[in-house]
Parts: structure tokens; C-alpha cells; sequence
């Protein structure tokens, strides 16, 4: 297979090719109905969400989680009387699921270790980029048995939250060395972590240094503007792009606001209401990752980063024919699992048989 080819997203919304008209209809068939079709197949098996948190330890990645998803997937472990708050000493993951109208979805939450709270953070982002390839490889070698599952577990990491401790100056070189080994693995969406510490000012400077970062850098972080299929998409990923990295506040905790509960965190001059757009953007960051691009996250995943990792473990493995479909695949090193990948390729290529429909 060659590895510049990529298969079209499920979800492409792209006109039909020119040597494909359409059909003149003499009246309906029913097609429409096939949305019902996928509606109740959806409500049935439901839908599953992979997302990890990366950052320094006092960010408010378990509470941003929480807030997300309007539940406790993190419960905080009270810190021993006197003593330092712990930290996350190993990758650790939870799973629940989570139902809203009828509708589940299995969300699992990667927390990792406190980036770069070390003295020495050589090579500190090797457990996390070797967590990311294991699931991957994971997902492969279920994907290459003659008799596979009906259905795969797909634990593979659909989408990586970056946090960017509030500064206010520009990306560390730590920040920058880390999201150009993750960004080419993973979907990456960076957010500037308690930005309530920034006066408005102090967050658009902020905001407009870390955009350069990423520009000098060639730090591709997600929506990829390579990926835009058409021009709705475009739009609304500019739109995205052009605030990003999101400034955002973490609160699970509702508090009364003029006769009304709202998530917030409450100081001595007020409160810190997250799902205000006047006071962070939250909202955008949830719009994101949960109402507008969920199903992209994973078609991206899908198609570019988990492909990327089957055409290089596949190229690097001795391939046996013992028999139909049989391939002989030998297990990935640590040095596999740890390699960053290649650049991705930001070209879906749709394939000349599709023309033939």
C-alpha cells in the first residue's frame, strides 16, 4: 500500500465525482431512511471516546475533565494533612460510561505524569508517546488475526489535551520539543490551563505568541487546516483555528448567580462562571471536542495517525504468507512504541474504484 494514499473520511462531505451524475429519480425510494437505520443502530451499540490530558501537575486537568462531561470521572484524592498535594506518578486511565437521552458513550480519560515537574525532564515524554504507539499496536494486532472480533476495542487515544501553564510569555522549549513528537502521533488541541490568572489583555498576547510558536515550529495541532473537506468545513475550522489554544477554566462545583446554578469558581471579587463566553472559552473547547468534531477526532485517528503507525510497522516486519490473509507480524520494540512517527501526510487521496459506483 502506498503510504501517500488515504482512505476518504467516513464522513466526507465532498461533491460526487464528475464521471458519477446523478440518477434522475422518478420518485422517492425511501433513502432517506437510512439515517433512521444508523440512529438506531447507534442508540444500540453506542459510541466510544478516547481522550488524554498532558500537562503540569496543579493545571486543573482532572476538574477540566470533570467539567467537561458534567460528571465525576475524576474523584479527587484528598491530599494527607501537611503534606504535598500527590502528583500523577504513572499513566492512568478510567473508564465509564456515560448516558444522555438515551444515547452511551464509553469515555476513557488518560491522566499522565506531572510534565515537566522534574528537574531532569529528559526524554519525559517517552511513557507518554509509548502509552499512545501501544494502543495502536494494540488496535494492529487484533486487526491482522485471521478471525478477528465482530467488533475491535478501540483503545486508541482519539484526542490529546495539551495544557499551557499560564505564563503569560510563550511556549517553553519543553512545550515546544513535546508537541512536535505528539502532534504527528496524536490530535493534539493545547489550552492555556487556569486562565482566569490572565487579565483579557495578558490571554490575547498570550494566545497571539503561542499561534507564532506553533507557526515557526510546524506544531500541526488539531482541526489541520490539510484536512478541511470543503468550504462549511473551512469556515467553521478557521473560526476555530484562529482561537486557539482555547483559554479555559475548570470548575465542577455549581454556585448561585443570580437566581441561577452555574459551574464557576468563586473568588473574594466574584465569580468565575465557565460556561460564560464573557469569562473564558470553555464552551468552545466542549463545542469541540464533544458537540461538533467527536466523530472527526476519530475518523483522523482512524485514518491518518493509526494508519501512518500499520504502514511503517508493516513495511518494518517481514511478511509470511502461511495461508489466507495470514501475516506474520513480529512484536513492536520499545524503541517502536517510542518513536514519535513520521509527519503526517495531509492528503486523502479518494481511490479510482469509488468512481466506478
Amino acid at each position: 500500500m502506498d503510504p501517500q494514499r488515504r482512505s476518504p473520511s467516513p464522513c466526507s462531505s465532498r461533491p460526487a465525482s464528475p464521471r458519477t451524475p446523478p440518477c434522475e429519480m422518478l420518485g422517492s425510494v425511501g433513502i432517506e431512511a437510512v439515517l433512521d437505520q444508523l440512529k438506531i443502530k447507534a442508540m444500540k451499540t453506542g459510541f466510544e471516546f478516547n481522550i488524554m490530558v498532558v500537562g503540569q501537575s496543579g493545571l486543573g486537568k482532572s476538574t477540566m475533565v470533570n467539567t467537561l462531561f458534567k460528571s465525576k470521572v475524576w474523584k479527587p484524592t484528598p491530599p494527607a494533612l501537611g503534606g504535598p498535594v500527590p502528583q500523577t506518578l504513572q499513566l492512568h486511565s478510567v473508564t465509564h460510561v456515560i448516558e444522555e437521552k438515551g444515547l452511551k458513550l464509553k469515555l476513557t480519560v488518560t491522566d499522565t505524569p506531572g510534565f515537566g515537574d522534574q528537574i531532569n525532564n529528559d526524554k519525559c515524554w517517552d511513557p507518554i508517546l509509548g502509552y499512545i504507539n501501544k494502543q495502536y499496536e494494540r488496535y494492529l494486532q487484533e486487526e491482522i488475526l485471521i478471525t478477528r472480533q465482530r467488533h475491535i476495542p478501540d483503545t486508541r487515544v482519539h484526542c490529546c489535551v495539551y495544557f499551557v501553564p499560564p505564563t503569560g510569555h510563550c511556549l517553553r522549549p519543553l512545550d515546544i520539543e513535546f508537541l512536535q513528537r505528539l502532534c504527528r502521533t496524536v490530535n493534539v488541541v493545547p489550552v492555556i490551563a487556569r486562565a482566569d490568572s490572565l487579565t483579557i489583555e495578558e490571554r490575547e498576547a498570550f494566545r497571539r505568541r503561542i499561534q507564532q510558536n506553533l507557526r515557526t515550529h510546524c506544531i500541526d495541532v488539531y482541526p489541520q487546516k490539510c484536512f478541511d473537506e470543503d468550504i462549511n468545513d473551512r469556515i467553521l475550522n478557521s473560526k476555530i483555528r484562529d482561537r486557539i489554544p482555547f483559554a479555559v477554566v475548570g470548575a465542577d462545583r455549581e454556585h448561585l448567580v443570580n437566581g441561577r446554578c452555574v459551574l464557576g469558581r468563586k473568588t473574594k471579587w466574584g465569580i468565575v462562571e465557565v460556561e460564560n463566553m464573557a469569562h473564558c472559552e470553555f464552551p468552545l473547547l466542549r463545542d469541540l471536542l464533544i458537540r461538533s468534531h467527536l466523530q472527526d477526532l476519530k475518523d483522523i485517528t482512524h485514518n491518518v495517525h493509526y494508519e501512518n503507525y500499520r504502514v511503517i510497522r508493516l513495511n518494518e516486519s517481514h511478511l509470511l504468507p502461511r495461508g489466507p490473509g495470514w501475516v506474520n507480524l513480529a512484536p513492536a520494540s520499545s524503541r517502536q512504541l517510542t518513536s514519535p512517527g513520521p509527519v503526517k501526510v495531509c492528503e486523502w487521496t479518494q481511490d479510482d474504484s469509488d468512481d466506478e459506483f
